[in-house]
């Protein structure tokens, strides 16, 4: 975390952080800004009482019907933009310039009553650093801008004294507000860091660091297909078994077993796409790959890339052991801008379960292919016809 900003020194992190807190930024943002519009407005009537109706009486009713009106846009783009991040940063920041403004402009026009306006700044000064949700430094630098515009319309209003003693608690209000900040934004940012870790703990393989099972069927495999099928774009998914990993295990022990799977497991996070594609332990020595807007030949040429990646790369263990092994795959794509009115998330893997079987039975260290029809599919589920990769075609 940024020693100063207070944010997450990778903007991904501190992106992915405002999106997990945009909901309640919205929502204390229309807040207090309402309560705000209210108080200001309300104290439109000081300013009769304290000047009648006079030039300054119209020209504080302009200002404050300034800031009223950029609460209202501001609002209205946040409204019309729920998706964005950084527009309630914008409007919050606009926002929080005019209303500083429009009363400095109060307290020039009403230089009679500026020990009390002085109170109702510090109010201000809070409200700005821990109500008004926002990043810590642009908050700080309003802050400090009206604090000093504020100190030198003092300064040439009061005695010197006077003015000193304003000052200070002016000082200690900013003190006292950057304190809160400071600690209410680390806090927000050390619950998501908590968060985070528990949801990567709670869809994540400890072991391999891929995906874990219960991650597929709940949330990646729904949402690919869903995604795939809306948009009608190509999907593909690929089983994946290291052959005979019960003797590698036998023969070199459970330790050298998991340093297989950790290898194996990052040579297909290496080769695979990290935003697009997902890599799964489905169990044992089984993986899991889905690979978005992929079609059957891109499919095909990372499966073959990943069997030739296994089978030429051994595993060294903690002995310093050199351990090769290979695996096999199978291969199912679909394109849904032709065909899947039928297929579900458990037909599709079970016709890819049902290939990467028949790449096993046929010698293992192979590839089995098949592409999906409508008009097949309760055929691919029962008796697949599949066909096997020729994997010398790959230059």
């Amino acid at each position: 975390m940024a020693r100063f900003r207070i944010e997450f020194e990778h903007p991904d992190t501190e992106r992915d952080f405002q999106r997990h807190h945009l909901l309640r930024t919205q929502t204390s943002l229309r807040l207090t800004l309402c309560w705000c519009v209210f108080f200001y407005l309300a104290f439109a009537l000081t300013d009769v009482a304290a000047l009648g109706f006079s030039r300054e009486t119209f020209l504080l009713f302009v200002s404050r019907t300034t800031f009223v009106l950029a609460v209202m846009l501001g609002l209205h783009y946040v409204r019309t933009q729920p998706e964005s991040i950084a527009v309630p940063v914008l409007a919050a920041s606009v926002i929080e310039l005019v209303g500083m403004a429009t009363y400095l402009v109060i307290v020039w026009l009403r230089p009679d009553e500026i020990q009390g306006q002085a109170m109702s700044l510090c109010i201000m000064l809070i409200i700005v650093y821990v109500f008004i949700p926002n990043r810590l430094i642009i908050s700080k630098g309003i802050a400090v801008i009206a604090t000093t515009a504020f100190i030198v319309i003092a300064a040439a209003r009061l005695p010197s004294t006077e003015a000193l003693k304003l000052s200070m608690r002016l000082v200690l209000a900013n003190g006292v507000g950057l304190v809160a900040a400071r600690r209410y934004q680390r806090l927000w940012r050390e619950e998501y860091r908590v968060l985070m870790d528990y949801k990567h703990l709670s869809i994540r393989d400890h072991l391999t660091g891929c995906y874990n099972r219960r991650h597929l069927h709940d949330t990646v495999l729904p949402s690919e297909i869903a995604k795939a099928r809306r948009h009608k774009q190509q999907l593909a998914l690929i089983v994946c078994d290291i052959d005979h990993f019960k003797s590698t295990n036998d023969t070199y022990g459970h330790q050298a077993g998991d340093a297989v799977l950790r290898h194996v497991s990052s040579m297909l996070r290496t080769l695979t796409r990290h935003h697009l594609d997902s890599v799964v332990r489905y169990g044992g020595e089984e993986f899991v790959l889905v690979l978005s807007q992929t079609g059957r030949d891109g499919a095909v040429s990372l499966a073959e890339r990943l069997r030739l990646a296994i089978a030429t790369n051994p595993t060294t263990d903690a002995m310093g052991r050199r351990i090769g092994v290979t695996a096999s795959f199978g291969v199912q794509a679909i394109n849904f801008a032709t065909a899947g009115r039928t297929v579900t998330e458990d037909r599709l893997f079970a016709a890819a379960d049902r290939l990467l079987y028949e790449a096993k039975e046929s010698g293992r260290n192979t590839i089995r292919v098949d592409e999906w029809a409508d008009d097949s599919s309760v055929r691919t589920m029962d008796s697949p016809q599949s066909r096997a990769y020729d994997t010398s075609d790959v230059c």
